[in-house]
């Protein structure tokens, strides 16, 4: 663990503010100023120990508490503009905050305060021929852009897991959320600049046009070494097809839930039931079920009273359909979609493999599980499924970096290069070797 030292008890410190006003500068320039900032505060924080990081990020979590009305009623604003404007439910749902909410921040906050510090932590260790110390290390990537919808909570845990992991960030919420993420940040920077932290850690611009994040994906001059997307196939689509820079990739969470053919009934329905309803606007809500056609007559009729009493509209196959009376006939465009509502798709397969396949055409990579009483089945499940987060047992719910003990996360991330699953202050590294000699030459 580092030491405090004298030189790191200070830091450039700036008005803690979102950014500067937009009026003063077009997207571009702005863009480019904030990256330019970012660079050098990251620079800034590298001396500090991971104790003084720790502090920041309480600092974060009191901050955001003291300014809990303020969040609220920025929160309320955006809620009512979103009403206003005919934004379905599950919309509404993601972009709310209330005390209970803001208060689950709060606490993702204090458990990344908490964390372990991954920074300068070995991943391998070794001796060379030519006798060296070679060691492998984890260190910050550098400054982040993380560009994502209107989920106000994202915009407290991109800043917790940055700062935790040693790198500065950029945030670019959705114009639904721009003033609950206006609000979370001024509070964000407040608490840095009490714990003496460069404030220009975190920022987000006071600004919906598009055109910045055009300017980020460019990459600025080298400033930017990372975008991650959070949000929809649109969002996610723009910014793989226009980045200039590497980018950490979250696509649909298209979940499947495969209900084998030996399995716990009263499991089964549990699981559905809570992995479907729990929220349907999350990435890791059941979106498709995949049942083993043995189960029609008997388990299949229970699910689906279960998932109707709460509210779920079940669109499924010919043989889904001939054993509920209420089933619609599900469409060619039903299959691989996510729905982010009450609405569920409903196959039906006569084997494991056929299960497997379907997962392969229509999935997104991100959470599939499967319910089963045959070990044999779960482990060819597990070893077959080519998805981030592949679980037996338990609901998809489970897939998110919280209950993955990270705190809190920035996303669910598909991509299978750099990190995948849950991103949480571990997947925010990169290392670099260091090589220790005495002396060696090369002939």
């Amino acid at each position: 663990m580092n030491t405090l030292t004298p030189e790191s008890k200070t830091a450039p410190r700036t008005k803690p503010v979102a950014t500067d006003p937009a009026a003063r500068m077009d997207p571009e320039k702005l863009a480019l100023d904030m990256a330019t900032r970012a660079v050098v505060a990251r620079a800034a924080l590298a001396p500090f120990s991971d104790i003084r990081r720790s502090i920041g990020l309480r600092a974060i979590a009191d901050a955001i508490q003291a300014h809990q009305a303020a969040i609220l009623a920025a929160n309320d604003r955006d809620i009512a503009n979103a009403r206003a404007s005919g934004r379905p439910a599950a919309f509404i749902d993601r972009l709310q905050l209330d005390e209970s909410r803001l208060n689950a921040i709060i606490q993702a906050v204090r458990d990344v305060a908490g964390q372990d510090d991954p920074l300068g932590e070995t991943i391998e260790n070794w001796q060379a021929p030519s006798g060296v110390d070679i060691r492998q290390v984890r260190v910050p990537i550098g400054v982040l852009a993380v560009i994502y919808e209107s989920r106000p909570n994202v915009t407290a845990d991109a800043a917790a897991l940055a700062l935790r992991s040693g790198n500065a960030v950029i945030l670019r919420g959705g114009s639904d959320s721009q003033h609950s993420s206006l609000a979370l940040v001024e509070a964000i920077r407040a608490g840095l600049g009490e714990a003496g932290l460069p404030v220009d850690l975190v920022q987000h611009p006071n600004t919906t046009d598009r055109a910045f994040v055009g300017a980020v994906l460019t990459g600025l001059n080298g400033h930017i070494d990372l975008v991650i997307p959070r949000g929809g196939r649109d969002l996610v689509a723009r910014v793989q097809a226009d980045a200039r820079v590497a980018v950490l990739g979250h696509l649909d969470g298209v979940c499947h839930a495969y209900v084998d053919k030996t399995v716990d009934a009263d499991m089964a329905r549990a699981l559905i039931l809570n992995a479907k309803m729990r929220r349907t606007g999350v990435c890791n809500a059941l979106e498709c079920l995949i049942i083993h056609a043995d189960h029609l007559e008997t388990l299949w009729p229970l699910i689906a009273a279960d998932l109707e009493a709460a509210g779920c509209r079940l669109r499924g196959d010919a043989r889904a359909e001939a054993h509920w009376p209420t089933v619609t006939s599900a469409a060619d465009s039903d299959w691989g979609r996510e729905f982010l509502d009450s609405i569920i798709a409903v196959k039906t397969v006569h084997s494991i493999e056929q299960a497997i396949d379907h997962i392969a055409q229509f999935g997104s990579g991100h959470t599939d599980m499967i319910v089963t009483a045959n070990d044999q089945a779960a482990e060819q499940f597990l070893n077959a499924v080519d998805s981030a987060v592949v679980i037996v047992n338990a609901t998809t719910g489970l897939s998110d970096g919280a209950e993955f003990g990270f705190g809190a996360e920035i996303g669910i991330a598909t991509s299978r290069l750099h990190a995948r699953g849950p991103v949480g202050a571990r997947q925010l590294t990169t290392y670099k070797y260091q090589v220790r000699g005495t002396g060696q030459v090369r002939d």
